[in-house]
């Protein structure tokens, strides 16, 4: 997900893909950490979106 989708989604919809993401990178944490993924960087894509959804949703809160 990019910072321009980022940016079109309202504070409800940014909580629940919020929620979301952080439960996919913990499961492919769990997989990663059982059998190695056949593409190890998706966790990697994954840990920024979470960071994209976070950083922006704190930024509204200030608003």
């Amino acid at each position: 997900m990019k910072q321009t989708e980022v940016k079109e989604l309202s504070i409800e919809e940014l909580k629940s893909k919020l929620a979301e993401f952080k439960k996919q990178h913990a499961d492919l944490k769990i997989a990663h950490s059982v059998t190695p993924l056949e593409n190890p960087l998706q966790v990697r894509k994954v840990r920024r979106t979470v960071a994209r959804l976070a950083t922006e949703l704190t930024k509204r809160e200030l608003q």
